[in-house]
């Protein structure tokens, strides 16, 4: 009797425990029966028929983080390179998880590698660092249209290294360091010029300075000879005035000859004082019989002084 007791009891355990199915929030469970697809378990409880329902496949559905081994690939311009990313995945459908795709997992992995290889391949290595992002995306569109049918969501892929060789990574560092020297060259360049361009500016700036001085200077004595040409003019023409009037009085005639007179003896002696052969101008014999017969009155008039 206790045997056969116990013998109900584990079998009403078993199918207990073959009845009722319990799944958590980060997972869902594919049931079949009989070997048949039957349906999908959400989280929850859930009862089953015993020896016919048996839960054949349990996926995680959360977001799945794969790390995609490093791979060597081949850039546009035949640089070797390795790459290694990793890629954010999700199951969506279930069934299709279970029965579209052996091992998504893996699949993955295999299609993340063929994709990177074929994406790399048509880049060169300096656009393969400069446009990261942008491989990042073709990668992501690429498995997602393949991954579809097997009910599983490629949320983002990321290129976590990219390593070139050691030839690779010596000619980029000689490219590199020829790449300083020329811009250090186009700096000292820039600056020369600039350099020059202020100095020109500035002696252009001078030469204008010192023409518009000179160009002042000269005006200034322009007006002031004007001025003076001016003053003299003016003084001339009053003086001229002044003489016209006293020579129209009674006496200012003879006053002007007179005047002639002094100013030609004046030049006369000057003349004649600075020259080594003595001159005689036309007329000196008449002008020296007129100082003799001026003396000739004179003598009389001083002897009948003295009487």
């Amino acid at each position: 009797m206790l045997t056969a007791f116990t013998f109900l009891v584990i079998v009403a355990l078993f199918v207990l425990y073959n009845t009722i199915c319990i799944v958590h929030m980060r997972e869902s469970m594919v049931v079949e029966r009989l070997g048949k697809f039957r349906k999908v378990l959400e989280p929850g409880f859930h009862f089953l028929v015993p020896f016919f329902d048996r839960v054949a496949y349990v996926h995680e559905i959360r977001e799945q983080v794969i790390d995609i081994p490093s791979q060597v690939c081949i850039t546009n311009d035949n640089m070797q390179v390795e790459v290694d990313g990793l890629v954010y995945l999700k199951v969506t459908d279930p069934k299709k998880a279970s029965y579209g795709i052996g091992d998504y997992v893996n699949a993955s992995i295999n299609l993340a590698q063929t994709t990177m290889r074929s994406e790399v391949g048509k880049l060169s290595l300096s656009r393969i660092f400069s446009e990261r992002e942008t491989l990042n995306d073709k990668i992501v569109r690429e498995i997602d249209i393949a991954s579809d049918p097997w009910g599983i969501k490629v949320l983002r892929y990321e290129i976590k290294n990219i390593a070139p060789s050691r030839h690779v990574l010596a000619t980029l560092e000689k490219q590199m360091e020829a790449e300083r020297a020329k811009r250090a060259e186009i700096t000292l360049a820039t600056a020369k010029k600039e350099s020059q361009i202020i100095i020109s500016e500035g002696q252009r700036q001078e030469s204008i300075n010192i023409s518009e001085g000179e160009k002042q200077k000269r005006i200034n004595h322009a007006k002031g000879k004007s001025a003076e040409i001016e003053l003299l003019a003016n003084a001339t023409a009053e003086g001229s005035s002044m003489v016209a009037q006293a020579v129209n009085k009674p006496g200012g005639q003879m006053a002007v000859k007179m005047q002639l007179v002094e100013q030609y003896i004046d030049e006369l002696n000057r003349v004649l004082g600075k020259a080594k052969v003595t001159v005689l101008p036309e007329g000196m014999a008449n002008l020296k019989a007129f100082f003799d017969g001026t003396g000739k009155l004179v003598n009389p008039v001083k002897v009948l002084d003295k009487k």
